[in-house]
């Protein structure tokens, strides 16, 4: 099984591809923990969540591979959660780091900006964009694991992901 992880700033389109992927392909795709905790959590976050929001997001990648078929399209990874917390907190929890290292995808998909930003109580960073972007981007050359960056309109996307997708047996 190949999984498909989507990362990048907020707003990108991640959970939007992902599902439309699962749905194309058949099979099953991980949503964001992190939204479905934040609504739920009543306050401002803290630090200390993050940790626990990186946890539940790998369980439920892990408890929904089974389900899948072919591929698994994970919306958001310890990449975001690396990149949040350094970005908010100026350092990350020494396990995020880890599971970033070891987790294994077949190929990594950097979300371009080029979307409009959506307003959501869950966003932060409206005016952040091309500078959160760019510290992906180098997160991933860092990482010198397989990605590709997915810019254009939803059709565009698709196309470009069914693409890439052939390359891994789709």
């Amino acid at each position: 099984m190949h999984r498909i992880l989507f990362t990048g700033p907020e707003s990108t389109g991640k959970s939007e591809i992902a599902r439309l992927l699962a749905e194309h392909y058949h099979t099953a795709w991980v949503p964001e923990y992190a939204r479905e905790y934040l609504e739920k959590l009543g306050q401002p976050y803290r630090e200390a969540d993050l940790l626990l929001i990186a946890k539940r997001q790998l369980a439920l990648e892990d408890q929904l591979a089974p389900l899948s078929s072919r591929f698994l399209f994970v919306d958001t990874g310890m990449l975001v959660m690396k990149v949040w917390s350094e970005y908010k907190y100026g350092r990350c929890h020494p396990w995020i780091l880890e599971q970033l290292q070891t987790r294994h995808y077949s190929l990594r998909v950097l979300c371009g900006i080029d979307i409009p930003w959506a307003p959501d109580p869950q966003r932060e960073n409206p005016n952040e964009r091309q500078e959160l972007y760019d510290i992906y981007l180098q997160e991933l050359k860092s990482l010198g694991a397989p990605f590709i960056e997915l810019w254009g309109n939803r059709q565009e996307r698709l196309e470009r992901m069914r693409k890439a997708m052939e390359g891994l047996g789709g």
